[in-house]
């Protein structure tokens, strides 16, 4: 069995780009969030997707929302597709963390770096991978998974055999979607990354 799966990141929202919004911060969608996840609701009427799954965080479940009431399907959460608990640093400012030597070995060395108290790259991966490959044994038509930047990239990294070290090297944008062929447990193929449709 195999299912097309849409990785969806989470709209825009004020927090972008200044702190570690992790699980700590209840963080709501801004304006441009909202518009962007109404755009790509729009682009993907045609789609024919059946269901969404979300992450449990506010911005993602407000961006499945929007989704939902674009495309006329009720979202359901999904914790395998929660944040990467980052545990001490959860809610920090990148600009404090820049400067703290864990945080710059975290980001050298994804695929062995612990977090203070939270969790591994490795076992926010393996959650949603385990996720994916239970849609997939499902099989179905066309379902979004609504997560976030690291939890996307780990998962795409995965499915082209990179290294955990290496997700630094490819963007995943706010209420981007990368489309993948999930098969449970044999591999998963990238189809589109960081798209807009």
């Amino acid at each position: 069995m195999s299912v097309l799966i849409g990785l969806v990141r989470h709209g825009s929202h004020d927090d972008l780009g200044t702190w570690l919004s992790g699980r700590t911060r209840d963080i709501p969608l801004n304006a441009a969030g909202r518009e962007e996840t109404a755009a790509l609701a729009r682009r993907l009427a045609r789609r024919g997707v059946t269901a969404i799954a979300t992450s449990p965080r506010r911005r993602t479940v407000e961006t499945a929302a929007i989704l939902g009431q674009g495309l006329g399907l009720a979202p359901v959460h999904a914790d395998a597709l929660d944040e990467i608990d980052f545990g001490g640093w959860s809610g920090a400012r990148f600009a404090d963390l820049d400067t703290d030597p864990a945080w710059q070995h975290w980001n050298a060395a994804r695929g062995t770096a612990p977090t203070p108290g939270g969790e591994t790259m490795a076992a926010a991966v393996a959650r949603a991978l385990a996720f994916l490959d239970g849609l997939a044994e499902q099989g179905g038509g066309p379902v979004l998974c609504v997560s976030h930047c690291d939890v996307i990239r780990g998962v795409i990294a995965h499915a082209l055999g990179l290294a955990l070290d290496n997700i630094l090297r490819f963007e995943i944008a706010p209420a981007s979607i990368s489309w993948m062929m999930a098969h449970g447990q044999g591999p998963s193929h990238v189809l589109t990354m960081n798209g807009r449709e």
